[in-house]
């Protein structure tokens, strides 16, 4: 019988060793001596197809990369920085998100069943046992006992085995779809503008317009350039604008802001004609006291 149990823990020490190494695996330490990519490896990058941001050559990723570094700096963990980008992009944006439905059965099953089989094999094959009764009777009792231990560790590994086989014949579901990557150029797009990075910012709306080509994003694009200094992309941005909406308030102002460098009585004319078409604008109180320095009169 000393075979039968020392057979039944080998498989449960291989079965409990294999989940370990598994795990192990699932959390490896890839990118210990890099912060940054060990934390971007464990973000999914929402331009490409199955990639990580640590090994996307996206711009999205690369402005993600960027933002980890930036959080880094500034004496954030890597918890707290993954939650960062949960709150705006949702859980999906994490290569590994918490375990739901069937995936949290797939993982607690087995080692619920590992647990049980481990306490069952201590209670079985405690040391000292045998030695302590070395001529007690091989009673009915204690042959069912040892039977319903026999029935019991087959019990739990076919458990383990079916959740396995289970877990293969599942649809491959476990990679959640990316989110938007509009979303998350616009919102890092944002979070660049507030920290006065007004050219990558403007690379991300760039990135945005390919995928959504809308005229707000292009207004967000023209004053993110001309905050950049790039006064030529500003307008050439803001007349693509204002050739589908001539009277677009935004249009005229960031036109008419960019030309100032440049032709500042032609500014003068763009930013008179934004006034008249919107008056209550919130920009509007400060352009009237520009334009006396523009070449035109401020009224009349």
């Amino acid at each position: 019988m000393r075979w039968r149990r020392a057979l039944v823990a080998l498989v449960l020490v291989t079965l409990a060793a294999a989940a370990g190494a598994g795990l192990a695996r699932s959390a490896g330490d890839r990118g210990r001596h890099d912060p940054v990519r060990a934390v971007s490896a464990g973000l999914r990058c929402p331009a490409c197809q199955g990639e990580s941001v640590a090994d996307s050559r996206s711009p999205i990723a690369a402005a993600m990369r960027q933002v980890v570094a930036d959080q880094l700096a500034q004496g954030r963990d890597r918890a707290e920085i993954r939650q960062w980008f949960v709150q705006r992009y949702g859980p999906d944006v994490l290569t590994d998100p918490p375990a739901r439905g069937v995936g949290l059965l797939l993982w607690g099953v087995p080692v619920l069943a590992l647990l049980a089989g481990g306490y069952a094999a201590r209670r079985t094959l405690r040391p000292g046992t045998a030695r302590a009764r070395p001529t007690a009777p091989w009673t009915p009792d204690a042959r069912g006992a040892r039977r319903a231990w026999q029935v019991a560790s087959v019990g739990v590994l076919a458990l383990v085995a079916s959740v396995a086989v289970v877990a293969d014949r599942l649809d491959p579901p476990a990679r959640p779809a990316p989110a938007d990557p509009v979303a998350v150029a616009l919102q890092l797009a944002h979070d660049l503008e507030t920290q006065d990075r007004y050219d990558a910012a403007a690379q991300m709306y760039q990135e945005a317009l390919r995928d959504r080509p809308d005229d707000a994003v292009r207004l967000r694009l023209a004053f993110a350039l001309l905050r950049a200094g790039d006064s030529g992309g500003a307008q050439r941005t803001a007349r693509d604008v204002l050739a589908r909406e001539p009277d677009s308030p935004d249009g005229l102002l960031v036109l008419g802001l960019a030309q100032r460098t440049s032709q500042p009585a032609e500014a003068g004319r763009t930013l008179r004609r934004f006034l008249a078409v919107a008056p209550a604008h919130p920009a509007a109180p400060e352009i009237r006291r520009l334009l006396p320095a523009t070449g035109e009169p401020a009224g009349g």
